[in-house]
Formats: C-alpha cells, sequence, structure tokens
C-alpha cells in the first residue's frame, strides 16, 4: 500500500488517499475470474463493480485504517470516490477515505495503520530495497514542515506465538491484525 495524507488550505488532515497494490497471485485470480465471469460487461466495468463490492466490505470494518492523533481516535467519513484498475498485471485498489472533520495537527503526532482485524490479510508499505519506498507515505496540500516515518511492526512474542498456533480453520481474535501492522507516523510543526 502507500499512503498520501491531504491537507486542506489551512493544513488540516482533511484525507487519507490510499493505494493497495494486490500481491502478483491473488491479482491473478481476481482477473481470472473477472474473465471468465458471464455477461456483456467489459473488463473495466467488471472491475468498476469489484470495487464497489471491496468498499462495500471494508466500510462496516472502517476500511481497514485505525487512525489516530495525539493517542485519541480519529472518526472517519465513508469512501465515495473510488476505484479498481489491473496495472502491469496486478489490481489496485484507489480510495479516498475522508476524515469526519477536518482534523488540525496542533504539533501533535497523526498515527495510522492499516490492517486486517482477522489477520487474515496482511497490509504492508510498499518497498523500495529493503525499507519502505519514498512514496509509500507522503504529505499533499498547504504547505508545512512535515515528517513522516513508517515504523515496522514489532509485535510482543506472545502475540506471534498466539497468531502461529491458528490453524487454517480457526478464526483470528478480532483486532489480532493490529499487533503485525506497519505504523506510519506524521509530524508537523504546530
Amino acid at each position: 500500500m502507500s499512503m498520501r495524507v491531504i491537507l486542506d488550505d489551512d493544513g488540516r488532515v482533511e484525507a487519507l488517499h490510499q493505494r493497495w497494490r494486490m500481491d502478483p497471485f491473488y491479482s491473478l485470480v481476481l482477473l481470472e475470474e473477472l474473465s471468465r465471469a458471464q455477461g456483456e460487461e467489459s473488463l473495466e466495468q467488471r472491475l468498476d463493480m469489484l470495487g464497489m463490492e471491496i468498499r462495500d466490505t471494508l466500510a462496516p470494518q472502517g476500511y481497514f485504517t485505525e487512525l489516530r492523533h495525539a493517542d485519541d481516535g480519529v472518526a472517519l467519513g465513508d469512501v465515495e470516490e473510488y476505484t479498481v484498475m489491473e496495472r502491469d498485471g496486478r489490481v489496485e485498489f484507489v480510495f479516498l477515505l475522508p476524515l469526519a472533520a477536518p482534523l488540525d495537527l496542533n504539533g501533535e503526532s497523526l498515527a495510522y495503520r492499516v490492517y486486517d482485524p482477522t489477520y487474515y490479510i496482511e497490509v504492508l508499505h510498499e518497498e523500495d530495497g529493503d525499507g519502505p519506498s519514498e512514496a509509500a507515505l507522503v504529505m499533499a496540500g498547504a504547505d508545512q514542515r512535515c515528517r513522516t516515518r513508517i515504523i515496522p511492526a514489532d509485535p510482543d512474542p506472545a502475540r506471534v506465538a498466539q497468531a502461529a498456533r491458528l490453524d487454517i480453520t480457526d478464526e483470528a481474535p478480532d483486532g489480532l491484525g493490529r499487533y503485525f501492522a506497519e505504523t506510519g507516523e506524521i509530524q508537523c510543526d504546530a
């Protein structure tokens, strides 16, 4: 995934623009299923329908996005702008996740995690070599002095053991995925 934090003209965070690039195998499965589907729709139309299905599935789960400002949860709005496309054999889901209200950071950090609460899907930032790419977390909008960083997951060994004990038929406890998620952090001068 990659994240672009959108600021308004007053330097407040108003949305998170996310790009999720599915892994090659899952992309292949999706594209094959879409190409074999019955009907007259083009691949682009079928990708649009897939986008709506993904959005509707993620909505009750907060779009897999946990956002915190100064250790408080931040309310998110509903995704209305999204698209699904095929690029270089990979399926990409791109969407704009608005905040419920613009957020003035007031010099406090903003942190996010993107994860599947059930620990079924792993979400990682785009990499470039041995670490996250520079484009994995960027700011867009008003001119502010902001620093960004992506913090690797460092789960407690007890959580790792808990996850390792899950059998293919087991269901992970809700929220287990957060302990294995990378954290994106934004710190802007007040």
